[in-house]
């Protein structure tokens, strides 16, 4: 038998620690326009388009450092000015920050990056017209996409 590798395509969800599901979802809800796709005593699940983040009851690690997840965004501005209201400094680069319970986060333009969904996703979503800049255009194009 040959060694065929799986070929990684995507990131079905993230999952998050945090202390209380709550205080969670309203500090998310502040940052970002989501769905909640479901919760139980220990979890709660927002959907973010075709995937999810997952909210899970009970921090066990010491806030991140390098370590975070870009989450793809259709507009930074709202974020950055949701971050302000809720007195969230940005942390060394671009729109990096910790959340309450340490998790960082990046927060990265859909337009600016080789990311894509399909036009349906997008629509589902309630996105119409964003269109990609140049060097993201490139990126694909390197990878004929």
């Amino acid at each position: 038998m040959a060694n065929r590798k799986a070929k990684a395509i995507g990131i079905n969800h993230v999952v998050l620690e945090v202390d209380d599901l709550d205080e969670a979802l309203e500090f998310y809800g502040k940052l970002f326009d989501f769905a909640l796709r479901g919760r139980n005593e220990h979890n709660v699940f927002i959907d973010l388009g075709d995937q999810f983040i997952q909210l899970r009851l009970g921090k066990t690690q010491e806030p991140d450092g390098a370590r975070h997840f870009g989450l793809v965004v259709d507009d930074r501005n709202p974020v950055n000015e949701a971050l302000k209201e809720l007195g969230v400094e940005l942390l060394e680069r671009g729109m990096n920050f910790l959340d309450p319970w340490g998790n960082r986060l990046e927060i990265v333009s859909y337009n600016e990056i080789q990311f894509t969904k399909a036009p349906n996703i997008l629509r589902g979503m309630g996105i119409e017209n964003i269109e990609k800049t140049p060097s993201a255009i490139n990126e694909l194009a390197e990878k004929g996409m």
